[in-house]
């Protein structure tokens, strides 16, 4: 290992971007935050500007090695990590974006997922993609900009390759190579990795490569797309513009990947929940594509038997490094942390979300209210978007108190159902007492111990919070290490992991049994199938 060898990581995401300077022990030693802007031109649209998105990456970069007491020629490796899906398009050339990045959220293709489905492609597509046709992926909001930016002779740019297409990180990696200059031209490398790649509902996930006839679907020409290029690799290296030297990007995965991989979640059913606005569950399903469905016979199922064997989860590679590579089980639960949001800033029952786990632990029981919190509709496993939150149960004796347990205890409900179905289509061997399998946790919600407790009663296995809360950073910087010689092993990295606290099930089944019951009676209310 080399001595005083620095990994900088930037982590873009939805709301902030923030970097993170780590040492060779993969311990934080400078960091900085910027929030950057949301824009919502019209109800369901969400932009970010593509300029803010670069500036506050390489702004917090710079602060945190300065925070670090570092400079960039003390810097081994960069990594970077991002919100996934969020589309950009700008002009090879020049480097300029040619409209605001429409952005993971956004819902202004949900016209044209219909449309697909009901010309009944959305099968061949969840079989070659593991995704569902969603507004969620990138390839519709490609193909809207195709259709409504008014840009003269913009397929034939594309197809020349004078325009380009990427997601958060392909743009990230344009601009640090390019430099503070813009220049460079048509010379400025066009690259993304497997994990952002494999969001674009355009990669095929059992070849790693763009798939000819999703391209031909959506009519995007190749050439406009960035090369996939595995997480741990040599990317690229910065201008001297950016930083005074040259630094190599050498780590690249969507943010929930690195996370995952920030988890040393290394083992075929290893999992990992983040904590945030929504809850994100990966579980580590192994190295072959097909051996979720067909326990290593290889495609022998139909889309149709693929698409019902998914149980309502995505199927998604969790990363590509050191040769090796590992696919994962992924749900997207939309509303955990926004739902306390809610409380506070909604309802005006909690200061904040701290207070609300004492309340809730207070009050001893749910009192048979239950809350649903389909605020932007229901994802994993329903992909309910027409679903409405709902309050079940309530009585004359029902206070503001009970509202805020069920609050809280809903995010523990939803993370329950997914990991149950995790658990069915990984078909792991028994390993003794079921409670040896531990569900890994980070994100702001860990915070709460009445929340942490009570998602291992509700699992009935334990729940290890990550000394380092910022695990999708973390991530990135066990990429960029591998891919640099700073690490050599995943082993290594499994040994750099620890857990700050462990919370023990301690519930009986029958308890855990009525208290499912109740939430999946009021679930079933709340789903737009409901008929009384």
């Amino acid at each position: 290992m080399a001595d005083a060898s620095l990994i900088l990581t930037i982590d873009q995401g939805t709301t902030s971007t923030r970097a993170i300077v780590f040492d060779d022990e993969a311990r934080p030693i400078g960091s900085a935050q910027r929030e950057i802007r949301q824009i919502f031109p019209q109800p369901g649209w969400v932009e970010h500007d593509p300029v803010e998105i670069a500036e506050s990456a390489i702004g917090t970069a710079r602060h945190a090695l300065h925070e670090a007491g570092a400079s960039a020629a003390d810097v081994e490796a960069l990594g970077i990590t991002n919100q996934r899906e969020t589309t950009v398009i700008w002009e090879s050339r020049s480097g300029l974006p040619m409209s605001n990045a429409i952005v993971w959220q956004d819902h202004r293709t949900v016209e044209m997922c219909n449309a697909l489905s009901d010309a009944g492609v959305a099968d061949d597509i969840w079989a070659r993609t593991g995704l569902i046709v969603d507004p969620y992926f990138s390839a519709t909001k490609m193909r809207w900009m195709m259709d409504h930016l008014a840009i003269p002779n913009l397929q034939g740019r594309l197809e020349n390759g004078d325009v380009r297409f990427g997601t958060v990180d392909s743009w990230l990696i344009d601009q640090l190579v390019r430099g503070e200059s813009g220049g460079g031209g048509d010379d400025v490398p066009h690259l993304t990795d497997v994990t952002n790649a494999g969001r674009t509902m355009l990669l095929n996930i059992h070849d790693l490569s763009w798939d000819p006839d999703l391209l031909r679907i959506f009519g995007i020409p190749e050439v406009a797309l960035p090369t996939p290029m595995p997480s741990a690799g040599h990317f690229a290296v910065t201008h001297p513009s950016i930083f005074g030297r040259e630094i190599p990007i050498t780590g690249v995965a969507g943010d929930q990947n690195a996370a995952l991989y920030g988890q040393a979640c290394f083992a075929r059913g290893d999992m990992k929940c983040t904590y945030g606005t929504g809850a994100f569950l990966l579980a580590n399903s192994g190295t072959e594509s097909h051996s979720l469905f067909t326990d290593g016979a290889a495609g022998e199922m139909g889309a149709d038997d693929l698409e019902k064997a998914s149980g309502g989860l995505l199927f998604t590679l969790g990363w590509q490094a050191g040769g090796s590579k590992a696919y994962a089980l992924e749900a997207s639960i939309f509303n955990t942390g926004s739902t306390m949001q809610w409380l506070r800033d909604g309802l005006g029952i909690i200061g904040d979300a701290a207070e609300s786990s004492d309340i809730a632990v207070m009050l001893g029981d749910n009192g048979g209210v239950y809350l649903v919190p389909a605020f932007s509709g229901l994802g994993s496993p329903h992909w309910d978007p027409h679903a409405r939150a709902s309050i079940t149960g309530i009585s004359r004796g029902t206070t503001k108190d009970h509202v805020i347990r069920a609050a809280l205890e809903s995010t523990a409900y939803q993370v329950k159902e997914v990991v149950d179905i995790m658990d069915s289509q990984l078909r792991l061997p028994r390993r003794g007492n079921r409670r040896e399998r531990v569900l890994r946790v980070d994100g702001g919600q860990t915070r709460s111990p009445f929340l942490m407790q009570f998602q291992a009663d509700l699992l009935d296995r334990p729940i290890e919070v990550s000394a380092m809360d910022e695990t999708t950073a973390l991530g990135a910087a066990f990429l960029a290490g591998r891919a640099s010689g700073i690490w050599r092993s995943d082993r290594e990295l499994a040994e750099l992991w620890s857990c700050e606290l462990r919370y023990e099930p301690d519930m009986s089944e029958s308890r855990r049994v009525n208290l499912m019951a109740g939430w999946n009676e009021a679930l079933r209310r709340t789903k737009t199938n409901f008929r009384g």
